[in-house]
């Protein structure tokens, strides 16, 4: 595994485990459909989340956050209508972004709703 794989598998371990502590179960992670990746899918009340995780050493090119384009976002919209599909799911859903900034000062962020 190379140092951005390693980079991004600790993000991701980071935000489940932020979710975690407010609350939210965590009920698979990277999902996958077809070319389309959601990092994890989370359960929180009455709501399936789809969140992407964004990680990122430092900010230097802009935040962890600022890199979930339309298009990034249009392929995991698609993913959770699959799982959603797969599992004849028909409640809330909502999409959210969780940006994590490792290195001297970490930082986790979590965008609720962050799009549709």
């Amino acid at each position: 595994m190379n140092d951005r794989a390693k980079t991004g598998k600790a993000g991701e371990e980071s935000a489940a485990a932020y979710l975690k502590s407010k609350g939210y179960e965590v009920l698979i992670r990277n999902y996958r459909y077809k070319h389309a990746e959601i990092d994890l899918i989370v359960r929180k009340g009455s709501f399936i989340v789809f969140v992407e995780v964004k990680t990122r050493s430092y900010s230097f090119y802009g935040e962890p956050e600022a890199f979930v384009d339309s298009r990034k976002a249009a392929t995991v919209i698609r993913a959770a209508e699959q799982y959603t599909f797969e599992n004849k799911y028909e409640g809330n859903i909502r999409f959210d972004i969780v940006s994590v900034k490792t290195g001297i000062n970490p930082e986790i962020v979590h965008f609720e709703d962050a799009f549709y």
